[in-house]
């Protein structure tokens, strides 16, 4: 009876994916397929969560089989991505993860998709990625510059330079691209999951709230290993180089999210206003030079300071 039921449930599941992938497909609607693609997880979240991680990855070799045979090989990647992020972040409820737990999972199943992705599509269908990025990259700083020459202008001209600086290190940065939008697609796939689960099972998942967060002691260490070999491997290209500049980069983004986790503590502590931390991650995204500078020195506070008990102590 428990088998019947998996293979019901299993083969239902596949079948809502499969018509959600054909919508995405034939029916380009750019804000349905925007909704969709972060919903694809969500039939493989449910699967394995009920089921475990094991039948997560057995339904998601049948929903890559059938995909590759009723929609076009292209669909393939895309099921490959969804259906890894989708059975980490699933296989982590399964086994009564907490939230921010089950978001790590999560982020590094989608970063392992991309990975897959990435080096699949490469030799597969012999798309290299780099190549198309630094394509895209010299039609963007040349349509630039185009725009920019008719004002002229010494100033002008070190703006292009700065600007072609900027750009030709994007690819340096692939890594960390990569790893940021695993990270955002967890957390919105999560996000979307425990809506629906909790709409239809009464399930009662939840983010608990922000002021809550901690990370791990060492993202320090890895933020400031990170900083001292910047500092030794400063030659751009070599391998040690886009080692240490994305681990720097990926380390200094949590814990810029763990300063604003501290400025939403402090904020309720102080019983400020619910706008005032919404206003100090307004002015990090208009002025980053500064606001985001700062907030990443609370986390880095936060995080090798036990500032948060002092606090509540004095409170």
């Amino acid at each position: 009876m428990k088998n019947t039921k998996q293979i019901t449930e299993g083969a239902l599941l596949t079948g809502i994916y499969l018509v959600m992938l054909l919508v995405i497909l034939f029916l380009p609607i750019p804000i349905l397929g925007t909704f969709l693609m972060f919903a694809l997880p969500i039939p493989f979240v449910i699967y394995s969560y009920h089921f475990g991680y094991k039948s997560g990855f057995i339904m998601l070799f049948g929903a890559v089989v059938l995909a590759s045979v009723i929609a076009t090989v292209f669909s393939f990647p895309v099921t490959l991505l969804t259906g890894i992020g989708g059975v980490a972040l699933g296989g982590a409820m399964h086994r009564k993860r907490n939230a921010y737990e089950t978001w790590v999972i999560g982020s590094l199943g989608f970063i392992g998709g991309l990975v897959a992705v990435y080096v699949l599509t490469q030799a597969l269908f012999g798309v290299n990625w780099m190549e198309e990025i630094q394509v895209a990259i010299d039609e963007s700083i040349n349509l630039t510059e185009n725009m920019l020459s008719s004002v002229g202008g010494e100033e002008t001209e070190a703006t292009i330079e700065m600007l072609r600086q900027q750009m030709e290190s994007i690819p340096d940065y692939l890594p960390s691209i990569l790893a940021a939008t695993g990270i955002v697609m967890a957390l919105i796939s999560q996000w979307l999951s425990y809506k629906l689960i909790n709409r239809l099972e009464r399930a009662g998942f939840s983010f608990p709230p922000v002021r809550e967060m901690r990370l791990p002691t060492s993202i320090l260490w890895y933020y400031f290993i990170a900083m001292l070999l910047n500092f030794i491997f400063m030659e751009q290209g070599g391998i040690w180089y886009i080692a240490t500049v994305n681990v720097f980069t990926l380390t200094g983004m949590l814990l810029i999210l763990q300063g604003f986790s501290f400025v939403f503590f402090y904020s309720q502590q102080k019983k400020w206003p619910k706008a005032a931390p919404i206003m100090v991650i307004i002015l990090s995204v208009l002025l980053p030079q500064i606001f985001l500078y700062l907030v990443r020195i609370l986390g880095i506070i936060d995080i090798g300071f036990p500032l948060r008990e002092k606090i509540q102590e004095k409170k």
